[in-house]
């Protein structure tokens, strides 16, 4: 359960690319910020992914990363050329392969290493989709192996949507703004079609030669999407980035991330808990597809030359858990800024409460708001906002008078050292609240994160 959204330059506020992307994966399944330098490969080497080794190439690009603790690829990244990508599991009437091989985190992170723009990644994925095609466990615990869709863009403008079964795919061109969820959404409006999907369709039975070849339509197994509310929430990130005028603006994709759908926007006391539906901001509860649900990293990114004429390569990282607990955190790299330096990133974190990781520390955070949402939430929001919004301040200052690549390092490592104060302030504001019987979590929400703390061990929430 994911969600990926971007829009291209004449749809935004700054007039650069923004892209998002909301990683849903299991509760207690960690991720992080990881910065890979470019590299130079010797003739023959090769390349352990996931699972299984393949042919390194002779160089590849500096990435920066959200990865899940114990896989090689990615959720979602950049590289230093200014491409981004993010995937999503999608669901197919035929059945995913479960021998191990290429999976779509391993396709996302090989793209960004490999490919200096949004085509060329583009072509990297579909290249080794059809020499190893995907396949393999996909879950943290449990299996869990899917099919995978991608909005792949960068820097110059360009924005893809690709859609896969197995080793055959489709493309389509994003024309000003387009979202992604776990479900099919490309029908007969695909630019490229790879050269056995029409086969794959006829000899499943899916699809009658001589007709239009809808690739939704034929392989899309709306029932398993419905379970994950892949198309609820397809169309809950589409009316999002159609309804706003005037241009999109970052704030405004953070604010889309931390959204919880329709219904949440009418209630003031809305909580987390049970069926949620279509919210693109999701917290793990009970039930055999909502253990995938929990937001564990958010990204928003802004890339390319505005309509200053000033470059733009900023990345707006949460770098733990459910955004609307959390703050978004400039790092600035890309095009331009080679120089910039990262933040620090603090020290891996597993699966087991770790306090010295920043995941976890919010972890602490998260998890006692879940208990008292409305008000605990309400206890801090006001601040997050002002704090995040003159984070965006002087991120835009610095743009605007061109500061230089180490004023951009020093300014980013100094506001993502003000959100881990300001964490640690409001845990001790959010433990004040006291927990109120009308907003307690229900008794299978309760024992599930009961359990998770448990596996986790986690004390003291």
């Amino acid at each position: 359960m994911c969600d990926t959204l971007v829009a291209r330059p004449g749809a935004t506020a700054s007039g650069a690319l923004l892209f998002a992307k909301n990683s849903d994966r299991e509760a207690n399944e960690a991720q992080y910020p990881l910065f890979v330098p470019a590299a130079a490969h010797a003739p023959g080497a090769r390349l352990r992914c996931t699972y299984i080794e393949i042919p390194q190439v002779a160089r590849t690009h500096a990435v920066l990363l959200s990865r899940p603790f114990w896989m090689w690829g990615a959720e979602m990244g950049a590289n230093e050329h200014g491409v981004v990508i993010g995937n999503e599991a999608v669901h197919a009437k035929i059945a995913p392969q479960a021998e191990a091989s290429l999976i779509g985190m391993d396709l996302l992170r090989l793209g960004l290493e490999r490919g200096a723009s949004a085509e060329e990644a583009l072509d990297v994925i579909t290249r080794l989709l059809g020499e190893f095609g995907q396949g393999g466990n996909c879950a943290h615990k449990g299996r869990f192996e899917y099919h995978n869709s991608f909005i792949i863009a960068d820097a110059a403008g360009d924005a893809f949507v690709l859609e896969t079964v197995g080793r055959e795919w489709a493309v389509e061109r994003v024309k000003d703004r387009r979202s992604i969820s776990n479900s099919y959404t490309i029908g007969r409006d695909f630019e490229r079609l790879s050269a056995g999907a029409e086969r794959l369709a006829q000899a499943h039975g899916l699809a009658p030669s001589g007709q239009d070849f809808d690739f939704a339509d034929v392989f899309a197994n709306r029932k398993r999407s419905a379970l994950a509310s892949g198309h609820q929430r397809w169309c809950r990130t589409s009316a999002l980035l159609g309804a706003k005028t005037g241009g999109i603006a970052a704030a405004g994709m953070m604010r889309f991330l931390r959204d919880h759908g329709a219904q949440a926007a009418r209630r003031p006391d809305w909580r987390p808990d049970g069926i949620l539906g279509g919210a693109v901001s999701a917290h793990a509860t009970y039930g055999p597809v909502r253990r995938f649900g929990q937001t564990t990293a958010s990204w928003v990114a802004e890339l390319g030359n505005d309509k200053f004429g000033q470059r733009r390569a900023v990345h707006w990282l949460t770098a733990t858990s459910a955004p609307d607990t959390g703050l978004f955190k400039p790092v600035f790299f890309g095009p331009g800024w080679a120089k910039a330096g990262l933040p620090d990133f603090g020290p891996a974190p597993g699966d087991v409460f770790d306090a010295r990781t920043r995941w976890w520390r919010h972890e602490r955070l998260h998890r006692a708001v879940l208990r008292n949402y409305p008000q605990r939430l309400a206890a801090y929001a006001g601040e997050r906002d002002r704090l995040e919004a003159s984070f965006a301040a002087r991120v835009e200052a610095l743009i605007r008078r061109e500061g230089s690549a180490a004023e951009a390092g020093a300014l980013s490592r100094a506001l993502w050292r003000e959100a881990d104060a300001a964490e640690a302030r409001w845990l001790e504001k959010v433990l004040r609240v006291p927990e109120n019987p009308a907003f307690r979590p229900s008794a299978p929400m309760a024992a599930h994160w009961g359990s998770l703390a448990r596996q986790a061990r986690l004390r003291g929430i």
